[in-house]
């Protein structure tokens, strides 16, 4: 308790304004979430198109679903989807890049050709193909996995080069002479150093994954199924929510995705500013 008593008391404003809509969001998106509650994907629950009330309270959508509990499913769904991306991307890519600056030579020029092949790569056609081959019945996980595809690479490349200047000094030759192997090494001795900018590199990768997932989505070519953020603000757009003066229905999931990303985003940015801070820059 006396650890988060100071580190709030240093902590800057965007960090502490981010880490608040941060852990809301989390509140609604994996506890408010298991609320016992109707399936709200499913058409003609409720009465179609009810404002605000008590019972709704976000209305119900043109096709019959409370639109609260849409908001909620959605919420959860986005953030599963950016959480395991951004996991996927930067456990893989932390280690790949470890891993080829530390062992240089082959090693080195194989894993950082396959790497800069998933850098130049142009995402979009390949998700826009991906999500068509899933054919509308995608889960969060194969999004998820869809997403990660190109999520790591440039992780790796930065961390390479960190892993470039650790690997020329003292305590890595003392490993090496202690007969400690290249990946133990790299686990043991260089993982430490890199997990500060891991955790900022996974703040920013679910950033990252949550809004090409609303991107895809809000463009039509995210699957059917999956409610996300983005697929709530597309099927509004679908069912006319705007002519029918329905702005509880297209308003929550827009004004949710924004507070999200700004949330996210300050808390990215001040957990940087507060990293300096702390190194006395």
């Amino acid at each position: 308790m006396a650890a988060f008593k100071k580190f709030w008391k240093n902590a800057n404003f965007r960090l502490k304004f981010g880490l608040i809509v941060t852990i809301f969001f989390f509140i609604l998106g994996f506890i408010v979430y298991y609320i016992p509650h109707i399936n709200p994907f499913t058409f003609s629950t409720y009465d179609k198109g009810l404002g605000a009330s008590g019972a709704h309270p976000l209305g119900t959508t043109s096709q019959g679903q409370d639109v609260f509990w849409l908001l909620i499913e959605a919420i959860h769904n986005s953030l599963a989807i950016g959480l395991i991306v951004a996991a996927i991307g930067t456990v893989v890519g932390v280690f790949v890049g470890l891993l080829s600056g530390f062992a240089g030579g082959a090693l080195d020029r194989t894993l950082m050709i396959i790497t800069d092949t998933f850098v130049v790569i142009p995402s979009l056609p390949i998700l826009i193909l991906m999500t068509s081959l899933m054919k509308g019945n995608a889960t969060v996980i194969l999004m998820a996995l869809t997403l990660a595809m190109f999520a790591w690479a440039w992780p790796s490349r930065q961390i390479r080069s960190m892993s470039l200047t650790i690997k020329e000094r003292d305590f890595i030759h003392t490993a090496r002479f202690s007969g400690e192997g290249t990946v133990q090494i790299v686990v043991t001795e260089i993982l430490p150093y890199a997990l500060t900018w891991s955790l900022s590199n996974f703040m920013n990768a679910t950033l990252s994954a949550i809004g090409s997932e609303s991107s895809l989505a809000v463009l039509g070519l995210s699957p059917g199924n999956l409610v996300s953020l983005g697929n709530m603000i597309n099927w509004a757009r679908q069912y006319n929510a705007i002519f029918n003066k329905q702005w509880l229905w297209i308003g929550s999931p827009i004004v949710a995705t924004v507070i999200l990303f700004i949330g996210l985003f300050m808390l990215i940015t001040g957990y940087n500013d507060y990293l300096s801070m702390k190194r006395g820059r």
